[in-house]
């Protein structure tokens, strides 16, 4: 296997209050967060997974959540410095950390600039105030139209907005008027994707009237032609960019890239050349265990070696979310396997007119992009 890019994730779990469709690793916040004992933990959960990635530098960073920025400016500087101290990392690189408007507040934003942190992700979600209470989401429409502002002052030029649509009683007016307020924020990259109904969060057991198919279809559609007539790239799946702005951490995932994580319930994927293998591994889940587990350096509470069923999968799981296709030889690249693995699916997938494969490039037809989870399940192995 060649050089495969590597990159780090950190969770921090502690939210104000966990929104009813979110199915990710959150908790609400206590009284007192232990910033100091969290960041200790998180800094001998890195030592404890460096010996999987000796001689490697990092090409990005993303502080993902739960809300990151409830921590302190000086708590993410202590975070960034004491990983400078454990690994290289590479010039110019992406350092990403997620945050909420109701937390947003100029000179901590200022701080989270000095530390290190260069790209901000800043969950909005909607500007409407009805979609926000029902989404429980605690900023309202003027903290979100305040945070741009705040972030580009803070020192940040590059930014994502998060928009979802499809939301409870939500119109296509509705849905449209959320991304013109989001490209008038002039963000350098925005996220708008469709809520979906997770197993696990409230809106599952209790769900939300939410618009039919046919809507949906149309908002994305009339949403899709006014992002791209805004001079936003479509990258991926839900991804579009300014030219210039792409995520490089989300591309990492995408290309099948590795990335050590650390973290309550973190999830990380590492290649080992020597062996060849590539290991999943998951990290304690609740914020307590982890914390004693990560400060024995047994912060990881399961791994699993992945097949070359499993590999085949997953590639094709991520890759063919990029929009502009993937290069064969990328396949090889990071998974050390030979495209006929794919060949069955490939043919398949073909035939049904639902990707294109020239001898360059893989990528999805027209077809295929709107019925993709179709597409992937052609690579699962029975």
């Amino acid at each position: 296997m060649t050089h495969i890019p590597l990159s780090l994730y950190i969770h921090i779990p502690w939210c104000i209050r966990k929104c009813p469709y979110c199915d990710f690793n959150s908790h609400n916040a206590p009284q007192g967060l232990p910033e100091k004992a969290y960041i200790q933990a998180l800094l001998t959960d890195l030592a404890s997974e460096l010996p999987h990635i000796w001689g490697r530098r990092l090409e990005s960073i993303f502080i993902g959540g739960g809300t990151p920025s409830l921590f302190s400016a000086e708590s993410i500087d202590a975070l960034l410095n004491g990983i400078r101290a454990l690994l290289p990392f590479r010039p110019n690189i992406e350092v990403t950390m997620e945050a909420n408007p109701g937390t947003f507040e100029q000179d901590k934003f200022r701080g989270f600039r000095e530390a290190g942190i260069n790209r901000l992700s800043v969950g909005i979600q909607s500007f409407n105030q009805q979609h926000l209470q029902a989404l429980g989401r605690v900023h309202n429409r003027e903290e979100a139209l305040r945070a741009a502002d705040i972030a580009r002052t803070a020192g940040f030029n590059n930014f994502n907005l998060d928009l979802m649509f499809g939301l409870p009683q939500q119109t296509l007016e509705e849905a449209m008027q959320d991304l013109q307020q989001a490209v008038e924020l002039q963000p350098t990259h925005l996220s708008w994707y469709q809520l979906t109904l997770e197993p696990n969060t409230l809106f599952y057991k209790q769900p939300p009237s939410l618009p039919d198919d046919d809507l949906t279809a149309e908002m994305q559609f009339s949403g899709q032609q006014f992002i791209k007539s805004s001079c936003y790239d479509q990258y991926e799946v839900s991804a579009y960019a300014r030219p210039g702005f792409q995520c490089r951490h989300n591309r990492n995932y995408w290309e099948f890239g590795d990335y050590v994580a650390i973290g309550a319930g973190a999830h990380g994927k590492i290649t080992h050349p020597v062996e060849a293998s590539v290991i999943r591994y998951h990290k304690y889940r609740q914020p307590a265990e982890y914390m004693q587990q990560a400060i024995q350096g047994k912060a990881r509470s399961g791994e699993q070696v992945l097949t070359p069923a499993d590999l085949s999968f997953e590639f094709m799981l991520n890759a063919l979310r990029l929009r502009e296709g993937f290069a064969p030889s990328l396949f090889t690249e990071r998974t050390g396997l030979s495209v006929q693995h794919l060949q069955a699916g490939l043919d398949q997938a073909a035939q049904r007119g639902l990707l294109d494969f020239n001898g360059e490039l893989i990528r999805p037809t027209e077809t295929g992009w709107q019925f993709l989870n179709e597409v992937i399940q052609l690579f699962l192995e029975d």
